[in-house]
């Protein structure tokens, strides 16, 4: 399987599309959350983040080109024995192409979202090899 790059648009699903912008018009409530107060606007460490990017043959809740990093946002309806299997197999697809996928429960995300936002920044913090993207003039986050 050909790596996600620029070349390839980071394997962007146009036949998504449709299906994609309903999601991102109707997010949960720890989805909406976790963007608000976390991913956007270049909140997370400079980094640009997507709502409900089609990758492959999914839709990826949220997703930094860049750092080739999907963050999925899971319900109750993800512990279920199957659903468990399902995100198993779909990560590992996406890990095929070469993305990582860190899985947060909404709970987590309503409850302790300032614990999660710190796990995306030091997961990001890990791979940085330099300053982040558009970085603020005086170094400060």
């Amino acid at each position: 399987m050909i790596k996600a790059a620029p070349e390839n648009n980071y394997h962007y699903n146009p036949k998504l599309r449709s299906r994609a912008n309903q999601l991102r018009k109707s997010m949960t409530k720890s989805e909406a959350c976790l963007w608000k107060y976390v991913l956007r606007a270049r909140k997370m460490r400079g980094y640009q983040f997507r709502r409900q990017r089609p990758v492959l043959n999914y839709i990826a809740d949220f997703m930094c080109k860049e750092l080739l990093l999907i963050i999925e946002v899971d319900g109750i309806t993800h512990d279920d024995p199957d659903a468990f299997l399902r995100d198993m197999k779909r990560d590992e697809r996406l890990k095929e192409v070469g993305f990582t996928t860190l899985r947060f429960s909404s709970w987590e995300v309503l409850n302790r979202i300032g614990e999660v936002g710190g796990m995306i920044s030091d997961w990001i913090g890990e791979r940085e090899e330099g300053p982040p993207p558009c970085s603020p003039a005086g170094g400060g986050d």
